[in-house]
């Protein structure tokens, strides 16, 4: 896959300042250039066609008439591009949320529509409140748990969710199933039992090939939008509806109002954990999703003002009629291959569909399903990251491990269990790593200034009776008793009898109070063999937590010395050792 290049020369760029700064769409219109219009107009009007079915369907997959579905596509949209800082993202129901809110709305409702569709607001009301804490509490930094390896599996996880999941449609088929792969079966039995509608499928995959062909061979011209219109006709020409060629339909038609939820109190107890999920849920969704097309169209966003854009757009979306939305990682993909520019895009597919519900409900009535498979199907090709990730397999096994078991955790359980068990390996990976960090005795080479590590410079010469010992690593309750034995470790093997141990502590960023102890009994030890304990470059902040623990004075002021230097020069003229450095 061929990652866009970063725009360089948007001004977006830079972190804005003041109104700015929470109002994304003043900086967006500040610097709004003419040559994007048109093609936020176009990617506006394609993301159209793909907004009202799935708005449509997700509210029927949560208990919901399906206008709904649509505003609660009309209203976060608009509510994200004046708050939302990433250019492209589209928000609306997702399929993530959706099995949540299902769950909690269909038992309270008890069949009936308008408390089901009040139930739903209020969720979204109570998670997007959640979410702006959060925003306002600086919790955006849980992205920086998002690495490279996970989010390279989250794309590729998507993108082949987003395609199996669509392929039935090419088909003509209507499938369901617990996993990607039920569906992936099931659609293998009904091709074999000949179930394939033909029509379907030469539409489908006329569009698919239209698509694919002018994105490689004339990028500049809208293929999607092609597709989407030509479908049109053909299935209005040749009135597929009748030849068993599934299509959108005619729209059910009115605008959302204002509209407080009205609830019993007792429920609040009930949907506040509920709530609490759907917000989790959709910020680990919207932050991964956000941050990775950020990256791929060379921009940052501001993760704490997406927070806040998140929880406005779920409360806007409450307050009109509709339920709890996310990001979309089968719509945002749809907008950026269409070539959208900002969030007028959005803007514009709001618009669209308020235009469509008011005037033209059967405007996109012929549109073949099959046809809107493909251009989700083209989508999902074009966010796979194929090219990154034999990179990491190459350079790095571990961190390929970590992009694989995401990918697989994506595309076998779920979105967000994928990125969890991913993190979870990650947050795993680090603390190995801090448990068995490295470490090294050091010694002086001829030529070279400095003090290195003997094992990787067989050549390298040591002082007679020091030990200078170096951890790469902060000291704490995990790794303490493991540094203790690697001392100990090279005091055994040192060519001489030690006199002195000296920790060359730089790497020594942080000290706990589990490991101070560690340090004073290990200093124990070595004082009834004889051995003084020194530490060399200790970071000032780590010194002072020595300082508080009363380590400090225990171990001796005279003890600490800035440089590795200046200790060796006291251990020779305390020690009365004879020493003839290369440098002298």
């Amino acid at each position: 896959m061929t990652t866009p290049p970063p725009i360089a020369s948007f001004p977006l760029a830079a972190r804005p300042h003041g109104l700015a700064r929470w109002l994304p769409i003043i900086a967006v219109l500040r610097n709004y250039k003419r040559a994007w219009l048109l093609q936020d107009l176009s990617a506006g009007l394609v993301l159209t066609a793909i907004l009202i079915p799935a708005g449509m369907g997700y509210a029927e997959a949560a208990g919901l008439p399906a206008i709904y579905g649509l505003y609660a596509t009309i209203v976060p949209l608009i509510a994200y591009a004046i708050f939302g800082p990433s250019r492209i993202l589209v928000l609306g129901p997702d399929s993530a949320l959706i099995p949540l809110i299902s769950a909690t709305v269909l038992p309270l409702a008890g069949g009936d529509p308008a408390k089901a569709i009040a139930i739903a607001g209020m969720l979204a009301i109570l998670s997007g409140g959640m979410c702006i804490i959060a925003g306002i509490a600086k919790f955006g930094f849980i992205t920086d748990l998002i690495s490279k390896p996970i989010r390279y599996g989250y794309l590729n996880g998507i993108a082949l969710s987003v395609i199996i999941g669509q392929m039935p449609k090419i088909f003509g088929l209507s499938i369901t199933g617990n996993t990607i792969w039920d569906e992936l079966i099931t659609l293998v039995q009904h091709v074999h039992d000949g179930k394939t509608n033909s029509m379907a499928l030469a539409i489908g995959s006329s569009c698919l090939f239209v698509i694919l062909g002018l994105k490689h061979f004339a990028p500049k011209i809208s293929g999607v939008l092609i597709a989407v219109v030509g479908a049109i006709i053909v299935s209005s020409l040749f009135d597929l509806s009748h030849q068993g060629v599934s299509v959108v339909g005619i729209l059910p038609q009115g605008l959302p109002t204002w509209q407080i939820p009205n609830i019993a109190p007792v429920k609040f107890d009930t949907l506040f954990s509920s709530a609490l999920a759907i917000a989790l849920v959709s910020f680990a969704d919207m932050t991964l999703l956000s941050r990775t097309f950020a990256i791929r169209g060379g921009y940052k966003v501001d993760r704490n003002q997406e927070l806040i854009a998140l929880g406005i757009a779920n409360i806007s979306a409450g307050l009109f009629q509709g339920f709890s939305v996310s990001s979309s990682a089968s719509r945002t993909p749809v907008a950026e291959a269409a070539g959208s520019k900002t969030q007028i895009t959005g803007l514009v597919g709001t618009i669209c569909i308020a235009l469509v519900l008011l005037f033209a409900p059967m405007l996109l009535q012929n549109l073949p399903q099959a046809a809107l498979s493909a251009v989700v199907i083209s989508s999902g090709i074009a966010i796979f990251e194929i090219a990154g990730t034999l990179r990491l397999y190459q350079l790095r096994r571990f961190e390929f491990g970590l992009s694989i078991v995401c990918f697989a955790g994506v595309a076998f359980l779920g979105v967000i269990q994928g990125i969890f068990i991913a993190v979870g390996l990650a947050l795993l990976a680090f603390v190995w790593s801090a448990w068995r960090p490295h470490y090294a005795v050091l010694g002086r080479v001829d030529g070279i200034k400095g003090y290195h590590d003997v094992s990787r410079h067989p050549d390298a010469r040591r002082i007679p009776g020091l030990v200078i010992f170096r951890w790469d690593a902060p000291l704490f309750f995990a790794n303490a008793e493991t540094f203790c034995e690697r001392v100990m470790q090279s005091v055994v093997t040192a060519p001489t009898m030690t006199n002195w141990v000296l920790v060359a502590a730089e790497p020594v960023t942080d000290i706990d109070i589990t490991a101070a102890d560690a340090i004073a009994e290990l200093d124990k030890t070595l004082c009834q063999a004889g051995i003084e304990l020194c530490f060399a470059e200790m970071k000032g902040p780590t010194k002072d937590r020595l300082k508080r623990y009363g380590i400090f004075n225990t171990l001796g002021k005279e003890n600490f010395f800035p440089t590795i230097g200046q200790a060796v020069d006291a251990y020779l003229e305390v020690n009365k050792v004879e020493w003839k450095d290369w440098d002298e």
